[in-house]
């Protein structure tokens, strides 16, 4: 007889159904795992056996052949140890209790039949939810956010007897802590910077605000110590904690690859300049989430952004475009979400002085155009804010700013309106266009407008679209239905980048 335990394989975050099929047949003595199983779930064979062994059953002069279905996709975690147990117990008879078919098993087994949690169990259990499994029994994670999951009833087992007991209708009192199930919760920030701190730079401030509250791309150019990478560290500060479905997300992204994350705010990744394509945009015999991935719902700053490879800095054209990145393997082919806001910084020359005031650039002009050729134009037009930064002179500078606890709540107001706006938690900067043109159309005058400013300053299609974007921020955090003139003109400021010749650097 043929014994189907139900479990989750996952794909990148996207879960699958895994029917594990038990047999026993005539033959040499052994454990058989089919079903394109890699090295970790291999060896399931040693760690089951062992398991049940440790649970009083001696299977060791059997055969037993275990089938994972769907046999065409490859699976990769140890997470159907205790499917395996289960329905091995149940082929040979030791398990008599019925088995829903609404119920899915998570986790994988040690020897002496604990069952531990593996990367990977919230998307698992998301999964789970989504494929219409009503029970799923998995080990107790603290880690895991379980508290919405309403439709779906989470049994937590310490050990593969606990399990069996429980099918079995017997409810043992366990001799650990009591389970609680976790929840999320925004914890205070606890950030040591706030824009109030920084003197000067108003127009960057307002900039990062409209990026912020519009989720749009920015370059800052400037020399060395101007506060390229101080406003980019401060910039998270006002931006809007993360809903509660984002959170699950980006938390689901951050257990495959490994990491923690501290729940409630928006991810701020800063990788090196040095870093590896497949760092950045993820890979790996079995691909994992690069930084692109683990920025989702977050910040992405990459500093000295001329400095990265020019090769690795043109693989950011897909995540900037779709908000997702695909990886693509021999093994397989994952596609995981990377929807991020992009922060650059950059110097004007290799030298960093070009247009300053205090020091003589001592660049060559072809250096400094192969300086800028490292990021490409693509690159740049997928940049929706460019920012020319300067040395701030503390001794004229007088006037306060605003906290960031004031700026954020602005951003907040103008991502309700755009959530309201397009019925979906989306911003203007990620919104598709043909949305953003039937909710916010543009007048004549102000497609003539900028047409005319396109032609002046030979823009392309995607930053003539980015600059309406900007302007339907812009006017959002106004508070205006329509988007204004005034906004209109600000978008098109944004889009201003200077450049010094050499001579013009030499006579400033």
């Amino acid at each position: 007889m043929t014994v189907k335990i139900l479990s989750i394989g996952l794909r990148g975050l996207e879960g699958y159904r895994v029917q594990v099929e038990v047999q026993e047949v005539p033959g040499i003595a052994a454990m058989v795992i089919v079903g394109l199983p890699d090295a970790s779930v291999k060896e399931a064979k040693e760690r089951v056996l062992a398991s049940l062994y440790a649970f009083g059953c001696d299977f060791f002069d059997k055969r037993l052949v275990v089938h994972l279905s769907p046999p065409e996709r490859k699976k990769h975690s140890p997470m159907f140890d205790l499917a395996m147990a289960i329905g091995i117990l149940k082929a040979m008879g030791k398990l008599t209790a019925p088995v829903s078919p609404d119920a899915a098993f998570l986790g994988s087994l040690s020897l002496d039949g604990a069952i531990q949690p593996v990367d990977g169990m919230l998307p698992a259990i998301l999964a789970a939810k989504k494929l219409g499994f009503q029970k799923v029994y998995l080990p107790y994670d603290p880690t895991l956010p379980l508290h919405h999951l309403k439709d779906l009833d989470c049994i937590f087992v310490q050990t593969l007897e606990e399990t069996v007991q429980y099918l079995q209708g017997q409810r043992v009192l366990s001799l650990s802590p009591a389970f609680r199930t976790p929840e999320i919760t925004n914890s205070p920030r606890k950030h040591h910077r706030d824009f109030q701190s920084i003197i000067g730079h108003h127009q960057a401030k307002r900039a990062l605000e409209i990026a912020a509250a519009g989720g749009h791309n920015v370059l800052m150019v400037g020399p060395p110590g101007c506060g390229k990478s101080l406003l980019a560290e401060t910039f998270p500060t006002i931006l809007p904690s993360l809903t509660h479905d984002a959170q699950l997300e980006v938390i689901s992204l951050y257990q495959l690859a490994g990491e923690k994350i501290e729940s409630g705010h928006p991810p701020f990744r800063h990788p090196h300049h040095s870093a590896s394509s497949v760092s950045l945009i993820g890979g790996g015999t079995h691909p994992k989430p690069g930084e692109v991935s683990l920025a989702h719902r977050g910040v992405l700053f990459l500093d000295e952004m001329a400095e990265f490879a020019k090769k690795t800095l043109d693989m950011l054209r897909q995540p900037l475009e779709t908000g997702k990145v695909t990886i693509s393997r021999i093994s397989s082919t994952v596609t995981y979400p990377a929807d991020f806001i992009l922060l650059g910084a950059m110097n004007p020359c290799p030298c960093g002085y070009l247009g300053s005031r205090t020091r003589y650039c001592t660049c060559s002009p072809k250096q400094i155009q192969a300086y800028r050729n490292r990021v490409s134009g693509p690159i740049y037009d997928r940049m929706d804010v460019l920012l020319s930064l300067e040395v701030i002179d503390f001794t004229k500078e007088t006037r306060v700013s605003e906290s960031s606890e004031t700026i954020r709540k602005r951003v907040e107001e103008a991502r309700r309106k755009q959530y309201e706006r397009y019925g979906k938690e989306i911003t203007n900067g990620r919104v598709s266009f043909e949305l953003l043109m039937e909710k916010s159309p543009l007048a004549n005058r102000q497609q003539l407008l900028l047409q005319q400013w396109a032609s002046q300053h030979q823009w392309s299609n995607r930053v003539q679209t980015k600059i309406i974007r900007l302007a339907r921020t812009i006017s959002d955090l106004k508070g205006t239905e329509e988007i204004a003139d005034e906004s209109l003109w600000e978008a098109m400021t944004l889009r201003w980048l200077k450049t010094y010749t050499k001579q013009q650097a030499t006579a400033r």
